[in-house]
Order: C-alpha cells, then sequence, then structure tokens
C-alpha cells in the first residue's frame, strides 16, 4: 500500500506537526501519495478554541508543498468534516467554495458530546453510546452528503468501558445497514481507517464484519488510511491492509483526486 488518505498538521488543533514533517515522514515510509485531511469541526472546542481550519492558509501552504515535493510524493489536498446534524448547510457551501481533491465525513460529537471524553459513557452503558452514536451517524449522512467516504465508522467503539467486548456488527446490524445502504446508493465510500489498532482495538475501523456487509451490498469505494497526527504513525500497521481487504472481499482501494475515485488493484 503506497497511499495514506488520512492525516494531519499542525492545522488541526490535535496536531503539532508541521505538512513538511509529515510529508518527510511519508517518504521515509515509501510512500508515493499523501492527502492531508486535516478537522474542520464547526461547532466543537478543543480547549477553549473552535477546531476549524484556516482555508486559505491551509491551501496556501499544502500548494507550496505540493510544487516542493512534485515528483518525490503526490500530495493531495483533503480535509476532515466533523458532521453534525445542524451543519449540512454550512458543509454544502464550504466544500463547493474550495477545491478540495477529497473529502471525509466523520462523525466525532454525538448529542454534543465528544465520546473521546469520560463523561460521554459515565451515566450510559457502551451499548447505549455505541447506538448512539450510530444513530446520529445516520442523521448526519441524510442531512448532509457531499463528502467522498464516510470516516471510521466504529471510532467510538475505541472509548467505550469494555471497548470491542460489547460491540459487534450483529448487535447493531439494522442501523449499520441503513447507514451503508445510504452511502452506496449516494455513490459514498467509506475508509479503512487503521487507528483502531493503535488504541489498542483488535480491529482497525469499520470491524471486518461491517467491510464485509459493505462490499455484500455492493460497496467498492474504500479508502486506507493511517489518521496519523505526528509522523511515526503515518501509515501505521500497513502491513496488515492487503490482507484485511483481500478478506473482506475487496479486489481493489481507492485514491481521489479533484473528488473523483481512482480505482487501484490492492498491491
Amino acid at each position: 500500500m503506497r497511499a495514506d488518505y488520512h492525516m494531519h498538521t499542525f492545522f488541526s488543533k490535535d496536531s503539532n506537526a508541521s505538512p513538511e514533517s509529515m510529508a518527510e515522514g511519508a517518504i521515509a515510509k515509501g510512500l508515493e501519495t499523501i492527502c492531508f485531511t486535516d478537522h474542520e469541526d464547526k461547532d466543537y472546542k478543543i480547549d477553549g478554541e473552535e477546531s476549524v481550519v484556516d482555508t486559505e492558509k491551509y491551501f496556501k501552504v499544502m500548494e507550496e508543498l505540493r510544487g516542493k515535493y512534485e515528483g518525490r510524493l503526490d500530495i493531495k489536498i483533503g480535509i476532515e468534516l466533523g458532521l453534525q446534524p445542524h451543519l449540512g448547510g454550512f458543509f454544502t457551501r464550504y466544500t463547493k467554495e474550495y477545491p478540495f481533491d477529497f473529502v471525509i465525513g466523520s462523525v466525532h460529537v454525538v448529542g454534543g458530546k465528544d465520546p473521546y471524553y469520560p463523561d460521554f459513557f459515565a451515566e450510559i452503558s457502551d451499548e447505549e453510546g455505541y447506538r448512539m452514536t450510530l444513530e446520529e451517524t445516520l442523521r448526519d449522512i441524510q442531512v448532509f452528503h457531499d463528502f467522498d467516504v464516510l470516516g471510521h465508522i466504529d471510532y467510538v467503539v475505541r472509548y467505550g468501558k469494555e471497548k470491542e467486548r460489547a460491540y459487534s456488527y450483529k448487535q447493531f446490524a439494522p442501523v449499520i445497514d441503513e447507514i451503508l445502504r445510504f452511502l452506496i446508493e449516494h455513490g459514498k465510500g467509506i475508509e479503512l481507517n487503521m487507528a483502531g489498532f493503535k488504541y489498542g482495538l483488535p480491529f482497525a475501523h469499520p470491524h471486518p464484519e461491517v467491510l464485509k456487509r459493505y462490499r455484500e451490498l455492493g460497496g467498492e469505494i474504500i479508502t486506507v488510511g493511517a489518521d496519523a497526527h505526528r509522523p511515526e504513525h503515518i501509515a501505521y500497521d500497513f502491513q496488515r491492509v492487503h490482507a484485511i481487504l483481500e478478506g473482506c472481499g475487496f479486489k481493489y482501494y481507492t485514491e481521489f483526486a479533484d473528488r473523483k475515485p481512482i480505482f487501484k488493484k490492492i498491491p
């Protein structure tokens, strides 16, 4: 696997990495293509600051970097949108205003709370928290779906008290199937987000049972990303990608340029 389509820099509030350090890290890992996908999490604050990108500056810096690394590394400019049900109109305008190569739609906030913080699960069970997140994901994509792939579908499992022990595809099949069918019907993909392993789970996101179900329902668009926030996590556990995708029925993975999918045979 020579392309990582999910990574962050200091344009995201939760990273201190410079874009150049991430580019150099990607080259050191033997990658040919990367896509920066910094956080646009409107109406969500980290340490009192809204977690949004200075998009004009972002494009200026990334376009300069693209020129600097031409011939050594193919750099794409993407964004990770933090979906919430009330933000459909805002994101519709935002994605039309800027010429992104790739847009991830992700759910980081559920009912106004981020599952990353312990208070999300303080008074509810893991099952309740996982179901709430999946149901809000469905509402989010029904309101807004001008993205290319839905990010880290079962991300919430990282933060549950029992983690994967309280989670399976079968347990949440009705809502997961509804999400997957909606994505397929609207020409949207999903990502294989390898950060699940980094957070100690025995699977990447989404769980292989979800990946298999997406393929069974006719889904074809799947990107691969490590969700790195610093250089050492670029292409995290990419040696597992081939077996995961083939085991779930995929013969191809997807890259994007100018918001258009490019299908590539799994190496």
